[in-house]
């Protein structure tokens, strides 16, 4: 299960069954559970907690040091949850004091070659990273967002469930939940309808959601008035409870 040529220091927990390979190291700090594949030439430092049935793939370096010059050895920590697929050259960092102190990965993500997902970022379950896609420290991705190649995402942004952005955005804006962006600056266009209707959104669910966004990108209504409009809606709707949640709590203004 663990090849001859990989380091492994004598504190890191893997489970019986976990496969290490060639000239991987895996660092104090440092735990894997099971069903979990680490390939060739992977790094895993800690603290790093690595859940069941994961794939990583050659060239990953995952749970080193974050990229912030504020950042001086403190203890922190990254988590990834179960079933994540993470391809080649991905870089996941640790988390920062100055936050959470937690980066955490959820379940069922695929994360293709050469992603970046910095300190203290928290990604849900079921999303998917195309080539090169990129989050910014602080970033917080929700369920079944879709990343284009080379989506860039701005430190402290929030990503709405639902989600799909074009290849190459560039967001600097929290996005609500449900959207298409793409550009650069990223705006809206429309919402991702096809990817609602594959994860089983009623058409009621569909049809109260367009109105919602209408209100939003297409009419006169300022921000607050369109908010306002929105939670009258929500009855008997908590796809729009979802919305209206995401639209109180955001902090750095919506990609409007």
């Amino acid at each position: 299960m663990i090849h001859s040529t990989a380091i492994i220091d004598p504190s890191a927990e893997l489970a019986s069954d976990v496969k290490v390979g060639p000239y991987t190291i895996i660092n104090a700090g440092v735990s894997i559970d099971s069903g979990t594949t680490v390939e060739s030439h992977v790094v895993i430092s800690g603290p790093t907690r690595i859940g069941k049935d994961n794939h990583i793939y050659p060239y990953a370096s995952v749970g080193c040091d974050p990229q912030d010059k504020k950042y001086s050895s403190e203890e922190t920590a990254l988590e990834i949850g179960d079933g994540n697929v993470i391809r080649e050259y991905c870089t996941i960092s640790r988390g920062t004091s100055q936050d959470v102190g937690v980066t955490r990965i959820g379940n069922d993500n695929w994360i293709m070659a050469y992603v970046h997902i910095a300190h203290d970022c928290q990604v849900g379950d079921h999303t998917i990273f195309a080539n090169a896609a990129s989050l910014a420290g602080h970033v917080i991705v929700e369920d079944y967002v879709i990343f284009g190649g080379f989506t860039n995402v701005h430190q402290f942004c929030r990503i709405g469930a639902h989600c799909f952005t074009g290849m190459s955005s560039v967001i600097s804006k929290d996005v609500p939940p449900y959207m298409m962006i793409t550009g650069h600056p990223a705006h809206p266009h429309g919402l991702n309808t096809e990817g609602l209707k594959r994860r089983g959104f009623s058409t009621d669910a569909i049809q109260k959601i367009k109105r919602a966004y209408k209100l939003l990108y297409k009419s006169d209504m300022k921000l607050e008035d369109a908010k306002n409009e929105i939670s009258s809606m929500v009855v008997g709707c908590p796809e729009l409870e979802v919305m209206c949640s995401f639209l109180d709590q955001s902090t750095r203004g919506i990609l409007r």
